[in-house]
């Protein structure tokens, strides 16, 4: 097994890339911006190395750094994590080529999956049913309005290397697809240096669906059942859940074996996904396949029992996947919400700032990754993804239960967050009774209003303030008491 790996990447992710890393005996390597210096990864990792200036291009995202680093520091592999260069077939492919081990599938795979295109021509290939539209990608509006009416409207272009929502717009009529064309083809360009495009059909009221794939390199592969990610906004997943409240077990069966056939067509290995969308009559479709871990995996993990982050460790050294099919049960549910540095009753305006009060839930089927601690600044620089708080139950309505009563127990004061909106929603009747689609936010969102939101956070600040009151502590900013790297991170005294 590797004897030291460098995580590419900040914050709750590489947190738990680095617990993984110390419970299998690996040294762990942090890299950091200006804006991270004091971040919980640096602290906690074995070592860690200055990348540059907080912008993204000077510093996560600058591949020459991150290779000299890797390569003085003699890392055996590198763990991408997800996001910044998690997906890039030229990042992947230079750590491989330098003699380190890329904790992934190989640049091969990425290149054939990252383009939606061709991801969709091998989905097609392996018999594995796509959403209507265009297999090639469109040279003008011209061609884009010709596909169009051959489909049918409402369509949706999407960019050709496009994921997290960027690069992607509704157009309902021909009359809007001239414009849409062209912020689309901008967005797309900007955020991932290739404006191209193509067109599907639009999936009214759709469930977005996805099934976590795991293969080895000796051609092993399987899927970890499905997530149900169907609460968005603008296309970004708020809340996920494994089982979906509407899989059947023959559903799951015949979706699985599709998803298996799709990362075969692609030769694939190590963790991805591959995501459908179900329509208002329980049909799938293929929609596109992530080449990396994803930010929902530990609710997984949680039904499955299996440590996907240590299954990739294990899959890039070159060892069998020691599951097959057969081995992967279905035990309980378990919910995630992601903790978002954003003002709901603002627009979802980002709120970077200082951590002034941190508490965190526990008890019984809590889980919480995490990449803040009392006193740190979250940037405003890159994602504001801040935490994840998962729960668990024997079954949906147990894990719905401990998840209303995690987040009751939750407390952040000095940045405003997303969780006054998960106490909303998780109350929601259509949320409790599995109704939910893609549009539920944007269906249900005027219920949730901003003097309810600031009723809670007022709460929760008043809750804050007692605890810090109660346990003698007069100074909510200080950062946890650390030694030197062996023991970052490692609170010796807990509040």
């Amino acid at each position: 097994m590797f004897k030291k790996i460098l995580i590419a990447n900040r914050s709750e992710i590489a947190v738990r890339i680095i617990r993984a890393c110390h419970e299998m005996n690996i040294e762990a390597v942090a890299v950091y911006s200006d804006a991270d210096r004091n971040a919980l990864h640096v602290r906690m990792a074995d070592e860690a190395y200055y990348l540059g200036m907080p912008q993204p291009s000077e510093s996560y995202l600058h591949m020459d750094k991150i290779i000299a680093i890797a390569r003085s520091c003699s890392a055996d592999a590198l763990h991408p994590g997800y996001g910044f260069l998690a997906e890039n077939t030229a990042f992947a492919k230079r750590i491989s080529d330098s003699g380190i081990t890329f904790i992934g599938p190989s640049p091969e795979s990425v290149k054939a999956m990252g383009d939606k295109i061709r991801a969709r021509r091998l989905a097609k290939s392996a018999g594995v049913t796509i959403v209507p539209g265009t297999i090639d990608p469109l040279p003008d509006v011209g061609a884009a309005k010709k596909a169009a009416r051959e489909i049918g409207y409402p369509v949706m272009i999407k960019a050709v290397s496009g994921g997290g929502g960027k690069g992607m717009r509704l157009v309902e009529e021909e009359s809007h697809m001239a414009s849409a064309f062209e912020r689309a083809s901008s967005e797309a360009l900007s955020a991932f240096g290739d404006g191209s495009l193509y067109l599907e059909k639009l999936i009214r009221n759709p469930r977005h669906i996805e099934f976590q794939i795991l293969g080895d390199r000796h051609g092993n592969l399987i899927h970890l059942n499905e997530r149900d990610c169907s609460i968005q906004r603008k296309h970004q997943k708020l809340i996920e859940e494994s089982p979906s409240p509407v899989m059947t077990p023959e559903k799951r069966a015949k979706f699985g074996a599709m998803a298996v056939s799709a990362a075969k067509a692609a030769g694939y290995y190590n963790a991805g996904t591959i995501e459908f969308i179900m329509d208002e009559r329980g049909e799938m479709y293929f929609m596109e396949m992530n080449t990396r871990l994803q930010v929902e995996h530990p609710v997984t993990e949680l039904v499955t029992g299996i440590d996907i982050v240590k299954e990739q460790m294990r899959i890039a050294n070159g060892d069998k996947l020691g599951l097959t099919q057969a081995d992967i049960g279905l035990s309980g549910c378990a919910l995630e919400c992601r903790i978002v540095a954003e003002d709901p009753a603002s627009d979802f305006a980002p709120t970077p700032g200082t951590i002034q009060f941190l508490r965190e839930p526990q008890g019984a089927g809590v889980r919480v990754d995490s990449g803040i601690y009392e006193g740190f600044e979250v940037p405003g620089w890159y994602d504001s993804l801040v935490a994840k708080l998962q729960t668990y139950g024997k079954d949906r309505q147990e894990a719905v239960a401990r998840m209303q009563r995690a987040l009751s127990e939750y407390r952040i004061i000095g940045i405003s967050t997303t969780i006054p909106l998960y106490r909303w929603l998780l109350g929601h009747k259509r949320f409790l009774g599995g109704d939910i689609t893609t549009g539920f936010l944007e269906q249900e969102i005027g219920g949730f209003t901003a003097d309810a939101s600031q009723l809670w956070v007022m709460a929760a600040i008043a809750g804050g303030l007692t605890s810090i009151g109660s346990n003698g502590n007069t100074d909510p900013g200080r950062a946890p008491d650390t030694s030197r790297w062996k023991t970052a991170g490692r609170v010796r005294s807990l509040r």
